[in-house]
């Protein structure tokens, strides 16, 4: 592109060279500027830079004027978001299972072109913190703004849904029939995203791994369960399932040693009543699906805390420790 073509994008050009090349530690000179825009096919005089840093000024970039050793510098303040802010959402991508490693690689990338090229390097080793299993169907993405369009159209979806098998192969349950449903709500629950929709052939609210539907379609048929999922709480939800396990939905007592007030407070939420038993002890009404992953978390919690109503769970939970101790004999 010639010179004189170039020239038309000088503001746009130092803009994004003021961005990348400085923030709160880091400035450049003017003889740098000039420099960077020569690179690019862009000449210019300091008089019209001048006037071009004011003018970005007024548009609201922050550039803040600096002197080392009677050399003037040129630096952008504050950004859109704070280092400290792009780490968070760094790590945040990084460890979402349901973004595949390759998507949570692309959206990094996007995520350091917020920041300066000194930002960038330090938000590259925050990607490094962890090994983390993620999720291997690359589709989620779109399965997400299908998901959103039909949500928005008011139209059901069809779709196909997967299991993987001993082999590592995906496997159509079903048979490979379609699902049709009439979809609600997203919600992230133990690290996957899941899709809340109404199953109107069953009557009732079901939920689906969203990384695990294939060749998802809008149909030109209306959504169903307006009513049923006007009563519907999508937070409540994801407290009272494990795993996102289906189960009998019951009202659960535990009884549990004190020191266990603050795990039974950040899985059920503040709202349960905490009764005191003793000086050591509280019990507490839950209302969860009854699950083998909801009974083996409870016995993850170790002998303070148990199970002691109503009957039928406790003998679930009876059932399940001798299940366990003629598998392990």
């Amino acid at each position: 592109m010639a010179k004189s073509e170039n020239q038309k994008l000088k503001l746009i050009y130092l803009r994004d060279i003021l961005l990348k090349n400085t923030d709160e530690v880091h400035s450049i000179t003017m003889a740098e500027i000039i420099a960077a825009l020569d690179s690019l096919g862009i000449s210019a005089e300091r008089k019209s830079l001048y006037d071009d840093l004011e003018l970005l000024d007024k548009y609201g970039l922050d550039i803040i004027k600096g002197q080392e050793n009677r050399t003037f510098t040129y630096r952008v303040g504050s950004r859109p978001f704070e280092l400290v802010e792009l780490k968070l959402l760094v790590d945040c991508v990084q460890s979402a299972k349901f973004i595949t490693t390759r998507k949570s690689n692309e959206l990094i990338k996007k995520i350091e072109g917020l920041a300066s090229k000194y930002e960038a390097g330090m938000l590259q080793r925050q990607v490094y913190v962890s090994e983390r299993i993620k999720t291997m169907n690359e589709s989620i993405y779109y399965n997400v703004d299908i998901i959103h369009s039909a949500i928005t159209s008011n139209s059901e979806i069809s779709f196909q849904y997967f299991q993987w098998d001993a082999n590592k192969q995906m496997v159509l349950k079903h048979d490979g029939a379609r699902y049709v449903i009439s979809p609600w709500a997203l919600c992230c629950s133990e690290d996957n995203y899941y899709l809340v929709a109404y199953d109107s052939e069953a009557s009732k609210i079901k939920h689906f791994r969203v990384d695990k539907m294939l060749h998802i379609e809008k149909t030109d048929t209306p959504r169903k369960g307006r009513d049923e999922f006007a009563k519907f709480d999508t937070a409540v939800y994801s407290k009272k399932m494990f795993g996102m396990f289906d189960g009998e939905e019951t009202v659960v007592r535990l009884e549990c040693h004190n020191r266990f007030a603050g795990v039974i407070i950040d899985r059920f939420g503040k709202d349960i009543m905490i009764i005191p038993k003793d000086e050591e002890h509280f019990t507490t009404n839950v209302r969860v699906a009854v699950s083998n992953q909801f009974l083996g978390w409870i016995m993850g919690l170790g002998p303070d805390v148990k199970i002691v109503g109503p009957e039928e769970t406790v003998e679930l939970m009876r059932r399940e420790i001798e299940r366990l101790a003629g598998q392990y004999k």
